[in-house]
C-alpha cells in the first residue's frame, strides 16, 4: 500500500500509527495510508508555526507572491497525478477532480497577485502637517479545518489568502480525504515555503481534538463543515480572543418562474444538484416552480436526471459519482426513507445503486421527490447527496417566501425571462450568493463567498473580503511638520 507522509516543521514525517484512505467507488482496498499523529505531534506543529510566523510576517510580499506562484505552477504540472488522487479518495469524476485541481492553482495565482498590492487606505487628518493611513497586518497562527467534499479547492481558498498576507497555518484535512491536501502542501513546500509556515495534521479527531482546538497560540480558526461541528467549535472558542470563520450548511433553492426557458433551467438545475453527487455546499436541493410551469418543468427535469450515468469517477463515461463514504451513503438513504414515510413521492431514483460492480461502492441513485411540504424534513434539512425536492407555488411572491423560509441562507437561483423579476429576486432572497439563469454552484476565486443565517459567519471567503478575517487593521499617524 502507498504510504504518504505529512508535513511538519518543513519535514515530511511518519508515525507508528497509520490511517487508511478508502476509495468510495470500492471500499474493499485502501488506496493509501497517512500518519495518525498524536496530541504531542499537534502541539509540535503549533510550535513550528509560531516560530515560522515571526519570520514569514516580515518576508517581503513579493517573495510570498513568488512562492505562491511557484506552487501554482507545480500544481498545474502535476495536475494529472493530483486529480487521480482526488478521484481515488473522494470519488468525484476525473473531470470534476481536474477542474478542482486547476482551480486550486487559480487561488494561489490570484492571491499571489493580491499580495503585491498594498493593504491599506490613506486618510485625511484634521491636524495640520499630519499624514494618516491604515495598514493591514497578519494576525498570527491560523488553524484550518477543511471538509472531505472539496478536499483540494477548500484548502486552497483558505490557505492561499492567509499565507499571502503573512500568517502561518496548522492545517487539518478531512480524515476521509487527506491526500489532496497533502498534494497542496507539497507544492508549497517544493516552491520554497519556509519551514513551519504550513504544517499538516493528519490524525483521528477523537485523539487530537483537544490539542488541535485548545492551543493558546491560535489567532484564528477557519472551518468548513456541518453546523453541528461548526457550532461546537464556536462555543469552544467563545471565551477566547480567536477569530472564527465558518462556512457551514445550506439548503439551496432554485426558483423556476413560468416565463423561464424551461429546458435550459432543467439542465442548470441538474448540473447544480447532481454534480459531485450533490456533495457541494452550494448544490441545489430545493426546486420551487411557479404552478403554470410545474408539470412541463418536472417532465424535463426527470428526463435529464434519468440520463445521468452512475459509476466510478475514474470512468470517463460517469456523470454521477459515488458518495464519499459508506457513512455518507447510509445517511442519505436514511433521509430518503424518512421523506417517503412523511408522504414524499419518488419520481425517479430513491434507493442505493448497488448493482454489479457498484455493489462495493457508496452509490445512491439520483433522486427527485415530489409531494413535499414546508414541514417535510427533507425540505428543511441538509442532505448532502443526489436528492432534489420539488414544490409548486402560485406566484413570484410565494416563491421568494419559500426560498427565505429556511434556517440557511447560502445560495439561491432564479430562472426567468423577466428583468424585473430577476432584480426583485436578487434584492429579496436572503442568501449570500444569488444567481440568475445559472447554477447555484460555480463561484470563482475573486468572488466573495459565504452565506447568511446558519450558513456561515460574518467573515466571507474568497476575493479581497477574506482579508477581514486573516489580517488586522492598524492606523498610523505621522507628523511631518514643525
Amino acid at each position: 500500500m502507498r504510504t504518504v507522509e505529512t508535513l511538519s516543521g518543513g519535514e515530511w514525517v511518519a508515525t507508528a500509527e497509520w490511517i487508511d484512505v478508502l476509495d468510495p467507488a470500492d471500499v474493499r482496498t485502501p488506496v493509501a495510508r497517512v500518519p495518525a499523529l498524536t496530541a504531542e505531534d499537534v502541539t509540535r506543529a503549533f510550535d513550528h508555526a509560531e516560530r515560522a510566523f515571526a519570520g514569514w510576517k516580515r518576508t517581503s510580499p513579493f517573495e510570498r507572491a513568488r512562492v505562491l506562484t511557484g506552487a501554482a505552477r507545480l500544481i498545474r504540472d502535476r495536475a494529472e497525478e493530483i486529480a487521480a488522487d482526488v478521484t481515488a479518495e473522494n470519488g468525484k469524476t476525473l473531470a470534476e477532480a481536474t477542474g478542482e485541481t486547476l482551480k486550486a492553482a487559480d487561488f494561489l495565482e490570484y492571491y499571489a497577485g493580491l499580495a503585491r498590492q498594498g493593504y491599506g487606505t490613506l486618510l485625511h487628518d484634521v491636524r495640520p502637517h499630519h499624514r494618516t493611513h491604515t495598514q493591514r497586518e497578519p494576525i498570527g497562527v491560523i488553524l484550518v479545518i477543511s471538509p472531505w467534499n472539496d478536499p483540494l479547492i477548500t484548502p486552497a481558498r483558505k490557505l492561499a489568502p492567509l499565507l499571502a498576507a503573512g500568517n502561518a497555518a496548522v492545517f487539518k484535512p478531512a480524515g476521509e480525504t487527506p491526500l489532496s491536501g497533502l498534494h497542496f502542501a507539497r507544492a508549497l513546500h517544493d516552491a520554497g515555503l519556509p519551514a513551519g509556515v504550513l504544517n499538516v495534521v493528519t490524525g483521528r479527531t477523537a485523539e487530537i481534538e483537544e490539542a488541535l482546538l485548545d492551543d493558546p497560540r491560535i489567532a484564528g480558526l477557519t472551518f468548513t463543515g456541518s453546523n453541528a461541528v461548526g457550532n461546537r467549535i464556536r462555543r469552544r472558542l467563545a471565551d477566547r480572543n480567536v477569530r472564527f470563520q465558518g462556512e457551514l450548511g445550506g439548503k439551496n433553492a432554485s426558483v423556476v418562474l413560468k416565463d423561464a426557458d424551461l429546458p435550459s433551467a432543467a439542465r442548470a438545475v441538474v448540473a447544480a444538484a447532481f454534480g459531485q453527487a450533490g456533495q457541494r455546499c452550494t448544490a441545489t436541493s430545493r426546486v420551487i416552480v411557479e404552478q403554470p410551469a410545474y408539470e412541463e418543468f418536472t417532465r424535463l427535469l426527470v428526463a435529464e436526471v434519468e440520463g445521468l450515468r452512475t459509476g466510478p469517477g475514474s470512468d470517463p463515461a460517469t456523470t454521477l459519482c459515488p458518495l464519499s463514504s459508506p457513512k455518507q451513503r447510509d445517511s442519505v438513504l436514511a433521509d430518503l426513507a424518512r421523506a417517503v414515510e412523511q408522504g414524499a413521492t419518488v419520481l425517479t431514483g430513491g434507493r442505493a445503486d448497488d448493482e454489479g460492480e457498484r455493489a462495493h461502492g457508496c452509490y445512491v441513485q439520483p433522486t427527485v421527490l415530489a409531494d413535499v411540504t414546508p414541514e417535510t424534513a427533507i425540505w428543511r434539512e441538509e442532505v448532502f447527496g443526489p436528492v432534489l425536492a420539488l414544490r409548486a407555488v402560485p406566484d413570484f411572491d410565494a416563491a421568494v417566501e419559500a426560498v427565505n423560509d429556511s434556517d440557511f441562507g447560502l445560495a439561491a437561483a432564479v430562472f426567468t425571462g423577466d428583468l424585473s423579476s430577476a432584480y426583485r429576486f436578487t434584492d429579496e432572497a436572503e442568501c449570500g450568493q444569488v444567481a440568475v439563469n445559472t447554477t447555484t454552484t460555480g463561484w470563482d476565486v475573486h468572488l466573495p463567498f459565504g452565506g447568511f443565517r446558519d450558513s456561515g459567519t460574518a467573515y466571507k471567503e474568497q476575493g479581497e473580503e477574506v482579508l477581514r478575517f486573516s489580517t488586522r487593521v492598524k492606523t498610523v499617524a505621522v507628523h511631518f511638520g514643525a
